[in-house]
């Protein structure tokens, strides 16, 4: 595995850093014990990033994951905060359900611009008093968008950036990929540390996830790159794409075997253009969101791009 500097902060980390949302309530759901044992299988094969957030709920499998772990491990979570004692509270919650004193990277949760950022600058204060007593180490930023990386290269008091990045620009909302490349050069350049996310854009770009992986891991900005992961197998295959080794193809094939569906997040507007795009007649409009029919859907991951709000994943 390979470990980087995430920009100035002095905090190193696996290439790969393990986004532990998929195995949570929001997406497979899977047991905690089930769901731990997943996340010690990466930290035991030289993953040491994990990175969740407040909203996820998976402070728990975290926590069983690491009990007798002593090797290093770095954590980032997330908060939607905008003042300073929610973020307290947020604080508090991620170092008592996982059990650990410090969280060495705490952002705010989904950010759109300078105006936004503005707006939760309250909380992002309680942050960087949280840096100054050891709470946290570094603070930051998570995006979907081109502007508010644009907005935290101006910010001096913003250490990590976590954007949305994959070769198709999936679930960039305000530009393409090309302008969110350059917006991430920036930020390196000014001496950010930079962690994508969504490299398989939500699971729609499973069917190109060699090409998808070739080209995140072709950027040299990108100081590491989180990957939801959901078995065992998915682990050992990515630990070994990010090692630069050959993935045996029994283990693609069980990767490939695993059971995956539809998943349409709980902020969908239900502007209908995935149902149009849908081919199979699979997506529906009802009760005015999405809903995916099962016995339909062939998982092609066509409808993804084409919703605006990055509603739909493959799980």
């Amino acid at each position: 595995m390979e470990y980087r500097e995430l920009g100035q902060t002095g905090i190193r980390v696996s290439r790969l850093c393990f986004g532990v949302l998929t195995v949570g309530p929001l997406q497979a759901d899977l047991p905690v014990d089930n769901g731990a044992q997943v996340i010690r299988h990466a930290l035991e094969n030289g993953v040491s990033f994990l990175d969740t957030a407040q909203y996820y709920r998976t402070y728990p499998y975290i926590k069983e994951a690491l009990q007798g772990y002593s090797g290093e491990v770095v954590l980032t979570s997330k908060s939607y905060a905008y003042t300073r004692k929610m973020m307290q509270d947020a604080v508090e919650e991620a170092r008592q359900e996982t059990g650990r004193d410090m969280i060495d990277i705490f952002l705010l949760h989904e950010q759109e611009s300078a105006l936004t950022i503005k707006g939760h600058w309250e909380a992002y204060e309680y942050l960087l008093e949280c840096k100054q007593k050891g709470i946290i180490r570094a603070a930051g930023i998570s995006t979907h968008m081109v502007a508010a990386v644009r907005a935290a290269c101006e910010i001096p008091e913003v250490d990590v950036i976590h954007p949305l990045y994959n070769y198709r620009g999936v679930g960039i909302t305000d530009g393409d990929v090309n302008e969110m490349g350059q917006a991430i050069a920036e930020a390196v350049s000014r001496g950010k540390g930079i962690y994508s996310m969504k490299a398989l854009g939500g699971g729609n770009l499973l069917g190109e996830s060699r090409e998808a992986f070739d080209f995140v891991l072709g950027n040299k900005d990108l100081h590491s790159i989180a990957v939801g992961m959901k078995t065992l197998e998915e682990v050992e295959m990515n630990v070994l794409i990010f090692s630069g080794r050959e993935v045996p193809d029994s283990i693609r094939d069980r990767v490939r075997s695993v059971p995956r569906k539809l998943h349409i997040e709980s902020w969908c507007t239900g502007c209908g253009k995935c149902a149009a795009r849908c081919t199979a007649e699979a997506i529906r409009i009802e009760n005015g969101k999405a809903v995916a029919d099962s016995g339909r859907c062939r998982l092609c991951g066509y409808c993804g791009p084409v919703c605006e709000e990055f509603c739909i994943k493959i799980i």
